[in-house]
């Protein structure tokens, strides 16, 4: 797969991004534009113009990992972008590009993960994959997110769920952030995966259906998903609140372990052991009431 748009678009906003004073550079007369100039990406690096600009129009044939490593640090690259670069340069090199990455695996897991999944009673977890497909869980996990896997927009997919589902939003009470963090966590993953056909139609038609996705796709931005707080808003036990963790399966690594935690004593934790009651006994779901807020 020829990725030379991905390489060209990848380079030239993180060239846009930097700034002159950001890199240590004084200001020369009248500017353009706020990023940097391309000369003075090169000076910085160590190369010349022409090979930035050969870079930049995303040809990267014969480009030595040295000098990879010598533009991310120029261009002042964080661990995900440059990771996210050293993929692109994989792809893009013949001789390395031959071993394609694990693409999206079926939507299963084996017995013994399950089990353990399952021994899990007071924390929401489950596992996804490259596509951010909802793999498996346990009943706390498949609990909170009822309405991502209800909802027939989704097809149990959260990406799908955050731009195409009018719930998203309700569900996600700071959707802008999760929407960011979804759009860079899918094209930090597309990096190392260009054959993933199932992984590059999920972002196809993103692009296509939603223009919040497609307007956050075009900044090149990556991410790794590895922990932070999310906030829920669930529609049987309302406002949520919870610190997670991101695991990568070292027996599969294109799948991932979500922790869900609550902190000790919060309304939150209350509320998760109050939707745990609810999924053993799906019947009483309508009659009972969330606890109110905590002081």
């Amino acid at each position: 797969m020829d990725n030379r748009a991905e390489v060209s678009e990848f380079l030239r906003t993180r060239r846009d991004r930097l700034t002159p004073e950001q890199a240590g550079i004084i200001r020369g007369g009248r500017r353009r534009v706020p990023g940097l100039r391309r000369e003075e990406l090169a000076m910085l690096a160590g190369i010349s113009v022409d090979y930035v600009a050969k870079m930049e129009r995303g040809n990267l044939t014969g480009v030595s990992l040295e000098i990879i490593g010598t533009l991310a640090r120029a261009l002042q690259l964080d661990d995900a972008e440059t990771a996210h670069l050293h993929d692109l340069h994989r792809a893009a090199t013949p001789t390395t590009g031959r071993r394609r990455p694990p693409q999206s695996p079926s939507p299963t897991v084996g017995e013994t993960l399950q089990r353990f999944l399952d021994a899990i009673t007071g924390t929401p977890v489950w596992v996804t994959n490259q596509r951010s497909d909802y793999v498996a869980g346990n009943v706390l996990g498949e609990a909170l997110l009822t309405p991502v896997l209800e909802d027939p927009a989704a097809r149990r997919n959260n990406a799908l769920f955050t731009f195409l589902s009018p719930a998203a939003r309700v569900f996600y009470p700071e959707w802008d952030i999760g929407a960011d963090s979804v759009v860079a966590s899918l094209r930090t993953r597309a990096g190392p995966s260009p054959h993933d056909k199932p992984l590059t139609d999920l972002i196809g038609e993103l692009v296509t259906r939603s223009d919040d996705f497609r307007q956050r796709w075009a900044r090149h931005d990556v991410r790794f998903h590895r922990g932070g707080t999310k906030r829920i808003h669930h529609p049987a036990v309302d406002d949520l609140e919870f610190d997670y963790e991101a695991f990568t399966l070292p027996s599969d690594p294109a799948l991932t372990l979500f922790a869900y935690t609550t902190k000790s004593g919060s309304s939150s934790e209350e509320r998760v052991r109050l939707l745990g009651s609810l999924a053993a006994t799906p019947h009483t779901a309508g009659t009972v009431q969330a606890p109110p807020p905590g002081p």
